[in-house]
């Protein structure tokens, strides 16, 4: 895996973590902490997906990548599920508004 996806990602799956066993009164901060760990993730991901040749036309095609195999395999399903939606924008070249990030 790249290694720079591969340390943002660890970053994340801690994050998701610390959110999921978070006390109330520690929820906002973890949840923050998490999302922003999130975007991190994408970002490096889209990166590295800019320098593949041949690109992905699809997004079948970029989820069948053998590293992002390796991610899907660590994913919980929730993350799985907002990754792809991701992933999408990835393959066709589009950003994510900062409004339009998840809530």
């Amino acid at each position: 895996m790249n290694r720079e996806v591969e340390q943002v990602l660890q970053t994340t799956l801690q994050n998701w973590n610390s959110m999921a066993l978070a006390e109330h009164e520690d929820s906002e901060a973890a949840a923050n902490a998490f999302e922003s760990s999130f975007y991190r993730f994408i970002d490096a991901v889209r990166e590295w997906a800019s320098g593949l040749e041949p690109q992905p036309e699809t997004i079948e095609a970029f989820l069948d990548l053998p590293m992002v195999q390796e991610i899907i395999e660590l994913l919980p399903t929730p993350l799985y599920l907002n990754f792809e939606t991701e992933a999408e924008l990835i393959v066709q070249k589009k950003f994510r508004i900062e409004d339009e990030k998840y809530d």
